[in-house]
């Protein structure tokens, strides 16, 4: 079981029925089309949560939290949907999140349907 965020590059939503919304058009358009290489940005966040945890067709003790790798491999033009093992979803979502709000993208969680991070998590 593994548990997914998405992370586009855009304005803020206004509330999580736009954000849902954005993400189904971003969704439809990106997932599983191919030929769109990442923009710098979402490349330049594939890297920061690369510095943070370790990508899963690098790890060599099990201590990636991805679901699949390459992880830049789920990214696609100016979004990002990605997996990460369910065991670790509430600390790496969290982290994941808040690196994308320092840099301005947008974060949204699929399963509750929130934009991310919560100001807890800030």
């Amino acid at each position: 079981m593994s548990y997914d965020l998405a992370v586009w590059e855009g304005d803020r939503p206004v509330d999580n029925a736009a954000a849902l919304a954005t993400f189904e058009a971003l969704h439809e358009r990106f997932v599983g089309k191919g030929g769109f290489p990442p923009t710098p940005r979402i490349r330049a966040y594939v890297d920061a949560l690369l510095e943070r945890w370790i990508d899963l067709t690098e790890d060599e003790h099990d201590d990636s939290p991805w679901s699949t790798g390459p992880l830049i491999g789920e990214a696609s033009g100016p979004f990002i949907y990605f997996p990460m093992v369910y065991s670790r979803c509430t600390e790496v979502s969290a982290g994941a999140a808040r690196i994308a709000a320092e840099r301005g993208l947008v974060c949204f969680d699929p399963q509750l349907g929130l934009l991310r991070p919560a100001p807890e998590e800030m």
